[in-house]
């Protein structure tokens, strides 16, 4: 029976040069073949280790007789001593039966030998073997010439009889040992393709689809090249009624409704120029870059017309009561059969938030389009007409400015949209005038936010989102003073928000995953995409800083904590819930057919449904017969329950604000393109430098 083998190195008194154990089991049934040499009796001499020239070995075992090769040919029983006599020049009777028997007992422990060439004392009766491996350099003195104290000891010579494999086993452990170490070494500097828990989900066919959804929502002079066939042109008469009357073709329908509502067009607009402008190179790599431009050139090209300098931002255009009882809001019609009069609500300077809103779109837009010299000039000297017009006597916003609009969009502030403003301003045109608005008024806008709206980025609050790009401009290029409070109170924020998206103690979360950031509002959706990119896009930030994570209190959250949250909210959104359905229309095998949408609900036939006619479209409980690719619902309640009910539109309603998270979302998470390694950042997709291309170079405080 074969035992473990044991290493042992000592060090220290009676261990300088160590000693390798092994323990081996011995069965002794059958007479071993073993020479015994005896030592000379006396007290023996210190000795070196170069001196001693063998390992010692403890062993329970019958050594094989080809494995041993003998160090004397001597087998007299006459040499044999009795264990531990110093001094014996004879042989007792003892001696004699004590070595017949050891042919006979299994050996069971053994000694070692010291540094000194001596066996360690031992109570027992068990007997000591010298293996000698012959591998040491030889000395002069010899083992045999050290005398031992004990008498009994065995010493046997393993000699390596073929060279070549040794040198073989020499070599291959070599190769193991490097190629190990290469092993060690390319995982630990090879970039790291994250892994995201959960299954995966095909993030391409999703953005490909997400980014089809606006373009169903277009009003106006349909795209000819529009995969969507189930649109058309409408409302080609927008703006006749207005006062003076005005050209207000284009935009985007909202919701299910025929509205074009401003607001949620600004947001949607700055979102999308927002993820253009940090991962231009995944657009680009999936082919969909000239798309999703597109998209943002339609909204600007609106929203440039809805601005009637110097004083006057024209809102919403909405349908109101008449005569004959039917508007946008009562009338389930397809927007191309719309034949009753569609009003304009206009407002003037004080709609603060709305000019703020459409001033960061027309800034970021800019920066955009900034290789088409003259439409971004175009964009941003709207835009800054729009901030002096805002700004000039700081009399905030009438809340009773866009009629109809703000039952549907009625902003709860106006600081967060001015600073958001502000803040794109100065990256489109580095001047620091409007960075130094930003910082400023950061803690007014802080003071503004209501407690049920903290940590929340949608068309209402703006102000988590200023402070990610704040936070970037610190990161990556800190103009310093005056500025460094503003950006250091900005980085704190965000610190404080990734942790309360990861620590589970701030935002509760559904069943099945899904964060509730406003867990008393419904339409859980929309904030949750918005979450994710920004989470995403922050570890993006930390990744190029070399930064692991972040620390909150006693907490630290890894960035790869922080990637896997971003995952696991789109994919819920995706289909991994509860319901097992995909939120996203047309995405995955399941998915709501009941969309409240009115384009999408009613058939393509070549009929003309008044309004009357269309409501038996909005009752039916037939799916819809079209339908809305890349639309994302609103969502599940705050238990993952949902319902698959046309009208019940806090369930199946999509927006355009809502799809734009989803699509800022989703590039986020993409996977970079393969051939971004440059020093720009772009090994994450990102463009590290691309936003700041405009900024002046601010000299040091003196």
């Amino acid at each position: 029976m074969i035992g473990r083998p044991t290493a042992c190195f000592g060090v220290g008194r009676g261990f300088p040069c160590g000693c390798l154990l092994l323990e081996l089991a011995v069965e002794t049934s059958h007479a071993l073949e073993l020479p015994l040499n005896r030592h000379s009796s006396g007290v023996s001499n210190p000795a070196t280790c170069a001196e001693l020239n063998h390992f010692s070995f403890l062993a329970l075992l019958r050594p094989p007789k080809h494995f041993l090769k003998p160090k004397s040919t001597s087998t007299n029983p006459s040499m044999i001593n009795s264990i531990g006599s110093p001094t014996h020049t004879s042989v007792s009777h003892a001696d004699r039966n004590y070595a017949s028997d050891i042919d006979h007992q299994p050996v069971r422990f053994v000694h070692t030998i010291s540094e000194a060439g001596r066996l360690l004392p031992s109570a027992s009766q068990w007997n000591s073997m010298e293996l000698d491996f012959h591998l040491a350099p030889q000395s002069n003195t010899t083992h045999d010439s050290l005398p031992s104290r004990y008498s009994k000891s065995f010493d046997y010579e393993l000699v390596i009889t073929d060279k070549k494999y040794f040198k073989r086993f020499v070599y291959v452990s070599i190769f193991i040992v490097f190629v190990v170490l290469a092993i060690v070494l390319l995982v630990q500097f090879l970039p790291h393709k994250h892994k995201h828990h959960g299954k995966s989900k095909n993030i391409t066919l999703a953005l490909n689809q997400a980014l089809i959804e606006e373009i169903i929502f277009s009003a106006g002079n349909y795209p000819s090249n529009s995969p969507v066939k189930f649109r058309g042109s409408s409302g080609l008469q927008d703006g006749n009624t207005s006062n003076p009357p005005a050209d207000l073709k284009g935009g985007f329908y909202d919701s299910g409704k025929n509205i074009k509502f401003s607001f949620p067009t600004a947001y949607t607009i700055t979102l999308l120029s927002w993820t253009v402008i940090e991962y231009h190179d995944k657009y680009d790599s999936i082919g969909e870059l000239d798309h999703v431009k597109d998209i943002i050139r339609w909204g600007s090209d609106y929203l440039l017309k809805i601005f009637d300098p110097p004083n006057s931002t024209t809102a919403p255009i909405v349908g109101r009561n008449h005569t004959n009882g039917y508007n946008d809001v009562t009338c389930w019609q397809r927007p191309e059969d719309m034949n009753y009069m569609r009003p304009v609500s206009a407002c003037n300077e004080t709609a603060s938030d709305l000019a703020g809103e459409i001033m960061a779109a027309l800034s970021a837009a800019s920066i955009v389009f900034k290789e088409d010299t003259g439409y971004s000039i175009k964009l941003i000297q709207s835009a800054e007409k729009l901030f002096e017009v805002a700004t000039k006597n700081d009399t905030g916003h009438h809340q009773d400015c866009g009629g109809e609009a703000r039952m549907y969009y009625d902003s709860s502030g106006y600081q967060d949209e001015l600073i958001w403003g502000a803040t794109w301003l100065f990256f489109a045109t580095g001047n620091t005038s409007y960075l130094g608005y930003a910082t400023s008024s950061f803690s007014a806008a802080e003071g503004e936010e209501t407690a049920s709206e903290q940590g929340v980025f949608y068309w209402n609050n703006k102000l988590t989102a200023n402070a990610v790009l704040l936070t970037r401009l610190r990161y990556f290029h800190d103009l310093g003073y005056p500025y460094e409070v503003g950006l250091g109170s900005s980085s704190n924020k965000i610190d404080l928000l990734i942790c309360s998206y990861l620590s589970h103690e701030i935002y509760s979360r559904t069943p099945g995953g899904l964060i509730l950031l406003r867990p008393d509002h419904g339409e859980p959706l929309q904030f949750a995409a918005t979450a994710s990119f920004l989470g995403k896009l922050y570890s993006d930030y930390l990744e190029l800083l070399r930064r692991s994570g972040v620390s909150c209190s006693s907490e630290f959250y890894s960035v790869e904590m922080l990637r896997e949250f971003s995952i696991s909210q789109v994919n819920y959104i995706l289909g991994d819930n509860p319901m097992k359905m995909s939120y996203m229309v047309g995405f995955g095998n399941k998915y709501p057919n009941h969309v409240h949408h009115r384009a999408a609900s009613i058939p393509l036939d070549d009929q003309h449904y008044s309004c009357p006619e269309g409501d038996r479209w909005l009752y039916s409980t037939d799916p819809n017969p079209n339908i809305l690719f890349g639309a994302m619902v609103a969502g599940p309640d705050k238990f993952d329950n949902f319902l698959d009910d046309r009208d019940k539109p806090w369930f199946t309603e999509p927006t355009i604000a809502s799809n734009a998270g989803l699509v800022a979302a989703l590039i986020a998470l993409h996977d970079p393109p393969c051939k971004s390694s440059d020093s720009n950042g772009t090994n994450r997709g990102i463009d590290l430098t691309g936003i700041f291309k405009n900024l002046q170079l601010v000299p040091p405080a003196t």
